[in-house]
């Protein structure tokens, strides 16, 4: 998807598995630090599996989100390849859900750039997947919500630059 000055507010989808955890914390987390550095953005979230679509957001992770006032909102869908084609940029969980998304996309010729969620973490120290705390405690819940905040907003700092990589991307076709 290419921008111009005119064109509206970037897209970007946040991807887990089932999503119903993960990627509905990191949307909230993302226009949550977007609404604060009053940056426009558009975020969607998806999952790469089917077992949740319809499901609201798991209830633990609706209770640690709003522990910290994120509102979880949306119930799960399952990614499709329209999904990545309408985005600038698309954030994976975790590794396999990274190469599920590109095995996606090779399928459809869809060269959306898509990245790791914690690649922009400052406290990830070469951990890149966000842990999913679904057959875990309420601990896990909590870090994931940590994890996802402190990600968004370097991501926010960074969409500039991570959307001009997407109209360069886009442009090489």
């Amino acid at each position: 998807m290419t921008h111009d000055a005119a064109d509206a507010a970037p897209q970007v989808l946040m991807v887990c598995l089932g999503n119903i955890c993960r990627s509905p914390t990191a949307e909230a987390a993302l226009k949550e630090a977007a609404d604060e550095a009053g940056v426009p953005v558009n975020v969607t979230s998806a999952g790469t599996g089917s077992w949740h679509i319809g499901n609201p957001p798991d209830r633990r992770m609706q209770a640690a989100a709003a522990a910290v006032g994120l509102n979880l909102v949306g119930t799960a869908e399952q990614v499709e390849a329209e999904a990545l084609r309408g985005a600038d940029v698309v954030f994976a969980m975790d590794a396999s859900n990274l190469r599920d998304l590109q095995e996606l996309a090779g399928r459809h010729g869809i060269d959306t750039p898509m990245r790791l969620f914690r690649e922009f973490d400052p406290q990830a120290h070469g951990r890149l997947d966000v842990p999913d705390p679904y057959y875990g405690g309420p601990t896990g819940f909590e870090q994931v919500v940590d994890i996802c905040r402190r990600t968004a907003r370097e991501i926010v700092q960074r969409l500039p630059e991570l959307v001009a990589a997407s109209t360069r991307h886009g442009d090489d076709h």
